[in-house]
């Protein structure tokens, strides 16, 4: 079982669903990745939905923020880094935008909201007493992130020069080469360009199954919906794009 209790700066470290319907999604997701999940209440923030596996932190579920209450589901992820704030005030010099300042979450962690050059957006995470995803790389769990983007060099740039990663083309088998986020020599992520006319810049986030197309047919039981069929990735795996039914869409990745 892969779990972790530190991440490396630039290393996506957690994901969070912004919907409009939390318990709609806690019944979508639930059965389908088996997980736990607990109402935490927040205050006049209202409720925060902690999402476990085992007794370990796998991802959130919250409520979305004021003025987009009309708008689908979306998976945010989060970059950990070592100074949210040194972080933070590169992000303007580097061709970013900050769209929320560094603030404190409780005793948890400090964090900021950015978007890159290209318009992707982002969460970066200095941890305190939560590191976010504490199981990951397992079925039900966070398995890969990458940024959607139509300027790949313009973007790994800017994450190269805000957060000190590097990135490196991987050949694809039967297909162009398909670039990695690399954190201490080790692939953690990765960006491509989008594969079809229309898709926005955005972090894509993938949850390991055993079985996707299994998953598939369960997530369809369930009110969600495939936006892409499944698909076999030379030396990768099986994937597939879904939607929750909340049109929060997220990937799957079966191991081969």
């Amino acid at each position: 079982m892969s779990r972790f209790e530190r991440y490396a700066q630039g290393t996506p470290s957690y994901v969070e669903l912004a919907t409009p319907d939390q318990e709609s999604a806690k019944a979508f997701y639930g059965p389908l990745f088996g997980w736990d999940l607990e109402d935490v209440p927040m205050g006049e923030m209202g409720t925060y939905v902690a999402v476990s596996k085992d007794g370990a932190a796998v991802a959130g579920i919250t409520g979305q923020p004021p003025g987009v209450t009309d708008h689908p589901a979306w998976w945010a992820v989060y970059l950990t880094v070592d100074d949210v704030d040194a972080a933070t005030a590169k992000v303007g010099p580097a061709g970013g935008r900050v769209d929320a300042e560094p603030f404190d979450v409780f005793d948890m962690g400090r964090m900021s909201a950015i978007a890159d050059p290209t318009g992707a957006r982002v969460n970066l995470w200095q941890p305190r007493s939560s590191i976010g995803t504490e199981i990951a790389n397992e079925p039900g769990t966070l398995i890969w992130n990458e940024v959607i983007t139509p300027d790949v060099p313009a973007a790994t740039t800017f994450y190269a020069d805000v957060l000190g990663v590097a990135w490196e083309d991987q050949p694809m088998e039967g297909g162009a080469a398909y670039t990695c986020l690399m954190v201490e020599d080790r692939q953690v992520g990765g960006a491509m360009a989008p594969p079809d006319d229309g898709i926005p810049p955005h972090w894509n986030v993938y949850f390991n199954v055993e079985d996707a197309d299994a998953t598939i047919a369960r997530a369809t039981e369930l009110g969600g919906s495939v936006v892409a069929p499944a698909f076999d990735v030379p030396g990768v795996g099986r994937m597939a794009v879904l939607a929750d039914p909340q049109g929060g869409m997220f990937n799957l990745m079966q191991n081969p």
